[in-house]
C-alpha cells in the first residue's frame, strides 16, 4: 500500500479536450489526465537505451507506447536484450518479428503494473504486489539473493531485479530491470496441476471424483464494463464516484497435500485413491452418517455428491481465486504506529478470515498466528487452516506453505501446499468452528477477491472532496458498484450497491465498507454455519446522522423493530448519557467485570452489543477502538434456528421516512454468526468475551 513519490520536473501543460473527442475503445487513461513533461518517460527510457531495444519493439507492437508516454503511475519490469533472446530461443524463434501481435501484447502487459513500486515496497513479505499487472493477473514477489550475494527481489520466484539497476525512476513511474522475460500460465488451474509429479494422488482424485470439472470457469465473456456508466453518490460527508469492476472472473484456490506427506502420515502410496477414499470414509461417515447406505457412497460412485472422497476433495477447494497466502487473512500494513493486520489488535486476537469451499454449506477458517501465548508447535506470523489453539483446545490445524512458486498460479486459480489433509471433520464442526464467526462483507462475496477488489488503492490517501475523481484509473484507487447479477446469491431493486475502498481514517473495519443507496430492497445469502442449531446474526456498522432506517427479514420473516442507523449507543434508545465515549478505551477497561457484564446484558436485551475490543480505526499516530465509540457497535439482526444443510437469506428493506440522509444511505461493514454456545451466557456476572 505504500507508494514512492517523485518530484515532477518541468512545466505541466494540461490538454483540455472536448468531450466528443474522448470516445475511445483503447485501454489508455482518459485524455483529461494527459500531461506533457520535459523529463524522461518510460517510453523514452526504452527507446533511448539500446539494451532494451527488443523489449521496446514488443511494447511498440503491443500498442502501449502512447500509454508509457503519458501521465500515470507505473512499474515496468524491463528485460534486456539478452533476456529476450533467451526467451525467443526457448520458443524456437530467431527474432521478435516472429512473435505475433497477440504474443507481444501478452508479454508487454505482463511486465507493466499500473502503480509505482520500489523494491522496498516489495519486501514486506505479503507475497504479491497489491496491484495486478495490465493482464489483470497478480504479480508474486519474494526476497532472495543473487549470485553475488546481493539481497534482491524475485518476480514469480525465478526472475530477479538487478541489484545495481533497481528503482530507476522516470517521470511516470519506476523501471525495474529484470534478468528474464516474465511468464505466467494461461492454462486453467486444473491443467497446471497435472504438470506437478509431486501431487499425483490429489490430481488423480480430483479427476476421479469429478471435482476437476467443477473448476473450469474463468472470465465471463459477456461482461463488458463499458455497458455501465459511473455512479456519483454522497456517503456521509464525502462526494464520491464508483465504477463497475473491469472484470467478472470466477476462480478457485486449492490446498494440496503432496504425495510424500500422504505416504509419511497415512501410509497412502502415490496414486492410491482407494486408500484416500478409505481415509475420507473415516472422516465423513461421522459427519454425514445418513448417507452411509446410499448407492453414491461406494467407491464405484466417486462422482456422486454424497460420496466421501468427493466431499473430501471439494473441501480442499475454495470458491475464489486467492493469489497469495497473505490474501487468505486480513491485509498487513506498515503505516505509522500500525505494523500488522489492518484494524486488528494482534495482541488480543489472531487475524482470521473465513472462506467458503466447494463442499456445499461449509467454510474453512484461515488464521494468521500472532498471539505469543498460544503458539504451541506452530510458527508466529504463519497461516493455518482450521486452527484452534487456546486455553480450551490444542488443535493445530494445517500449515499453509507460503513459498512463492509461479507454476502454482493459473489464469483462474492458484494452489498451495499444506502439511496435512484439510477436512470438515467432527472436530472442526463442533470445536474449531463452534465460535463467533466474524466476516468482513468483502469476504462474503467471492467475486470481490476473485476480481482483486478487496483492498483497492492507497488507504493512506483521501480523495478530493470538492470534485469526484473522474479519472479512469484514479491515483488513490477506485470505489466500485455492482449491477444486479454480478454477485452470486444477491438480489436487489431500486438501489445501488457500492463498495467503498479502504481509508485508514474511516470508522469501518479494515477501512472499507459497503453502502446501499436508494429505496433499497436487498437480499443476500448468508455464509454457512458449521452445524444446525440456534444462531444469532449481528451486523457491525457505524451509526451517523446521514444514514437511514431499514427493516430486516430472515428467510422472508420480519425480525423485530427497524434498525435506525442514525442512533448511537449514547442515544436514549440504548444507554443515553450512561455511555461514555472513550476510543482509547481506558475508561471501558477501567470498568469491573461485573459492570461490563451488567452493561452487556442491558444492551443484549435491546438487541445490541458494543463494538469489539480488538478492532480499531487508525491514523498514522493513534488508534480509535470500536469498543469505546458510540457509533461503531453491533446490532442483532435475528436470533433463529438455522439448518446447516440449507441456504438462508437476509433481506434489508428501506424503512426511512422519505429520502432520509444521503438517499437512505445504509452501511454494511461486517457480519457475525454467533452460536448459542457463545451468546447464550445468562448467569450473574457472566458475559460473552468482548474481543
Amino acid at each position: 500500500m505504500k507508494k514512492i513519490s517523485y518530484n515532477i520536473i518541468g512545466l505541466l501543460v494540461i490538454f483540455v479536450l472536448a468531450a466528443s473527442s474522448l470516445i475511445s475503445c483503447s485501454d489508455e487513461p482518459d485524455k483529461e489526465n494527459f500531461y506533457t513533461f520535459t523529463g524522461k518517460m518510460m517510453s523514452d527510457y526504452l527507446k533511448d537505451d539500446p539494451n532494451y531495444s527488443e523489449f521496446n519493439e514488443i511494447v511498440t507492437r503491443a500498442g502501449l507506447v502512447d500509454l508509457l508516454s503519458t501521465y500515470g503511475h507505473y512499474t515496468c519490469f524491463v528485460p534486456n536484450n539478452a533476456a529476450v533472446g533467451e526467451y525467443l530461443q526457448e520458443r524456437g524463434l530467431q527474432s521478435v518479428s516472429q512473435l505475433t501481435d497477440a504474443d507481444c501484447d501478452t508479454i508487454a502487459r505482463t511486465h507493466i503494473v499500473p502503480n509505482m513500486y520500489a523494491t522496498i515496497d516489495m519486501s514486506t513479505g505479503s507475497g504479491r504486489l497489491p496491484t495486478y499487472n495490465l493482464m489483470n493477473r497478480p504479480v508474486s514477489v519474494s526476497a532472495g539473493m543473487d549470485n553475488d550475494s546481493n539481497a534482491v527481489i524475485y518476480i514469480y520466484g525465478t526472475a530477479h531485479i538487478y541489484y545495481e539497476l533497481k528503482d530507476d525512476s522516470v517521470e511516470n513511474g519506476i523501471m525495474q530491470p529484470v534478468d528474464m522475460v516474465l511468464q505466467q500460465s494461461n492454462s486453467l488451474v486444473t491443467d497446471i496441476l497435472k504438470d506437478n509429479p509431486n501431487i499425483s494422488t490429489y490430481y488423480k482424485a480430483l479427476q476421479a471424483t469429478g471435482v476437476y470439472n467443477e473448476m473450469q470457469k474463468s472470465d465471463d465473456p459477456d461482461w463488458n464494463p463499458k455497458d455501465h456508466s459511473k455512479y456519483y453518490y454522497r456517503s456521509h460527508v464525502w462526494s464520491e464516484v464508483a465504477w463497475v469492476p473491469d472484470t467478472k472472473k470466477s476462480g478457485f484456490t486449492l490446498f494440496i497435500v503432496p504425495d510424500s506427506v500422504l505416504k509419511e502420515k497415512y501410509g497412502i502410496e502415490k496414486g492410491d485413491i482407494r486408500a484416500l477414499y478409505d481415509k475420507a470414509c473415516e472422516i465423513y461417515d461421522k459427519v454425514y452418517p445418513e448417507d452411509m447406505g446410499a448407492p453414491g457412497h461406494s467407491f464405484e460412485n466417486l462422482k456422486d455428491s454424497v460420496n466421501p472422497l468427493h466431499r473430501f476433495m471439494q473441501y480442499h477447494v475454495l470458491n475464489k481465486y486467492v493469489a497469495a497466502s497473505s490474501d487468505l487473512t486480513p491485509m498487513e500494513v506498515s503505516i505509522g504506529i500500525v505494523n500488522g493486520a489492518v484494524g486488528i489488535e494482534e495482541t488480543m486476537i489472531n487475524p482470521v478470515d473465513w472462506h467458503m469451499t466447494l463442499l456445499p454449506h461449509t467454510m474453512i477458517k484461515v488464521e494468521q498466528l500472532t498471539l505469543k501465548n498460544y503458539v504451541g508447535p506452530s510458527k508466529l506470523r504463519e497461516r493455518y487452516i482450521n486452527r484452534r489453539y487456546d486455553k480450551d483446545y490444542s488443535i493445530v490445524g494445517q500449515h499453509i506453505d507460503a513459498t512463492v512458486d509461479p507454476t502454482f498460479d493459473a489464469v483462474n486459480g492458484h494452489y498451495f501446499y499444506v502439511d496435512d489433509i484439510v477436512a470438515f471433520s467432527e472436530e472442526v464442526q463442533n470445536k474449531v468452528q463452534n465460535m463467533r464467526i466474524r466476516m468482513d462483507f468483502s469476504t462474503i462475496f467471492p467475486e470481490v477477491i476473485c476480481n482483486n477488489l478487496r483492498y483497492e488503492g492507497d488507504m493512506t490517501q483521501d480523495d478530493p472532496n470538492d470534485r469526484p475523481d473522474d479519472a479512469s484509473v484514479p491515483k488513490n484507487g477506485r470505489n466500485y458498484y455492482f449491477p444486479l447479477g454480478y454477485l452470486d446469491g444477491v438480489t436487489f431493486s431500486n438501489c445501488y450497491v457500492v463498495l467503498r475502498r479502504p481509508h485508514m481514517s474511516f470508522s469501518s473495519w479494515q477501512g472499507d465498507e459497503w453502502n446501499l443507496f436508494g429505496d433499497y430492497d436487498f437480499t443476500f445469502r448468508i455464509p454457512p454455519v458449521p452445524y444446525s442449531g440456534d444462531w444469532q446474526l449481528r451486523l457491525g456498522f457505524c451509526a451517523i446522522p446521514t444514514r437511514g432506517v431499514m427493516q430486516v427479514y430472515f428467510d422472508g420473516v420480519p425480525q423485530g423493530i427497524p434498525l435506525d442507523m442514525t442512533k448511537g449507543l449514547d442515544s436514549e434508545f440504548y444507554l443515553g448519557d450512561r455511555f461514555v465515549v472513550d476510543e482509547t478505551p481506558a475508561k471501558y477497561d477501567a470498568m469491573s467485570d461485573e459492570e461490563k457484564a451488567e452493561e452487556q446484558k442491558i444492551l443484549k436485551n435491546l438487541g445490541a452489543y458494543r463494538g469489539p475490543r480488538s478492532i480499531f480505526r487508525f491514523s498514522r499516530s493513534d488508534k480509535s477502538y470500536f469498543v469505546g465509540s458510540s457509533g461503531t457497535y453491533r446490532r442483532v439482526l435475528c436470533q433463529s434456528y438455522i439448518d446447516a444443510t440449507k441456504d438462508h437469506y437476509v433481506r434489508f428493506r428501506v424503512a426511512s421516512d422519505g429520502k432520509q440522509g444521503n438517499n437512505n444511505e445504509f452501511m454494511l461493514d461486517y457480519l457475525e454468526l454467533v452460536p448459542k454456545s457463545v451468546y447464550g451466557v445468562d448467569g450473574t456476572g457472566e458475559m460473552e468475551d468482548d474481543k
